[in-house]
C-alpha cells in the first residue's frame, strides 16, 4: 500500500480540497516524473486517513470521480467541440447530494469547466464523460451495462464486485479507507485509455473480458 508523511494532509476535512489542488500540477506533456509525483499524491493521499463513515466516505468518492479524469483519454470522436462543460454523471439514487458539486465547483478537465448531472436511466448518458451507478442500480446491473456497451463513458460505482462484473472501476473499502480496482478490459472495449499512473495505484487490474455471476 502507498504510504506518504502523515502530514501531507491534516485532517478529513481537507482530503477534497488536497487532491483537487494537487491536480494543478498535472499539465499536459509534463515530464514523466512529475506526473509520477502528481498522481502518487492523488491517489494516495485518501488512503492516509481513517474517514468517518458515510460523510467523510463519499467527499473522497466525489474527490475520485474528479480525479479520475485527469488520468482517461476518450475518443476523439466521443468528444463533441460544442460540449462546453465535462459532465460527470451519476445514475439512480444520489447518494452524494451536494458533496459532489462541490467537489467538482471550479474544477477544470481538459480546459473545460467540469458538472455533476443526475440521470435516470442509462440512455441519457450521451453527454457524459464519466458516469457512477448508484448501488440502487444493482439488480438490474447487467442490463445496466448492457445499454452502455456502444458509449465511451467511463463507469464507476461501489456496486459490491464491479469491476467483477463488468463495470470499469469499482469502489472498495480497506477497512475504513477508500480504494479502487480496475477492469483494464471493459476500459479498452469501451475505447478509453487507462494512464498506467492510475492503474499502479489500483488495488487490482482485470484483464481478461470475462463477466462474472451478476
Amino acid at each position: 500500500m502507498l504510504t506518504a508523511p502523515a502530514n501531507s494532509i491534516r485532517d478529513e476535512k481537507s482530503i477534497s480540497s488536497a487532491l483537487l489542488r494537487h491536480t494543478n500540477f498535472l499539465r499536459p506533456y509534463r515530464i514523466a516524473g512529475i506526473v509520477v509525483i502528481a498522481s502518487w499524491i492523488l491517489f494516495a493521499g485518501p488512503l492516509l486517513r481513517a474517514q468517518q463513515p458515510k460523510a467523510s466516505e463519499f467527499r473522497v468518492k466525489a474527490a475520485y470521480l474528479y480525479n479520475f479524469g485527469k488520468f482517461v483519454e476518450w475518443p476523439d470522436k466521443n468528444v463533441p467541440e460544442q460540449d462546453q462543460s465535462f459532465e460527470i454523471c451519476v445514475l439512480g439514487a444520489d447518494p452524494f447530494g451536494p458533496t459532489l458539486d462541490a467537489a467538482l465547483a471550479s474544477g477544470s478537465i481538459e480546459g473545460k469547466s467540469v458538472a455533476a448531472k443526475r440521470i435516470s436511466k442509462p440512455q441519457d448518458v450521451d453527454s457524459c464523460r464519466i458516469l457512477f451507478i448508484s448501488s440502487s442500480e444493482e439488480g438490474h446491473l447487467k442490463e445496466v451495462l448492457t445499454a452502455l456497451d456502444k458509449s465511451s463513458v467511463l463507469t464507476v460505482s461501489d456496486i459490491p464486485r464491479f469491476s467483477q462484473r463488468g463495470g470499469m472501476i469499482g469502489f472498495i473499502l480497506d477497512g475504513n479507507r477508500v480504494r479502487f480496482d480496475v477492469n483494464l478490459a471493459s476500459a479498452q472495449s469501451a475505447r478509453l485509455t487507462l494512464s498506467s499512473e492510475l492503474l499502479k495505484v489500483a488495488t487490482n487490474v482485470r484483464k481478461d473480458s470475462d463477466r462474472g455471476d451478476f
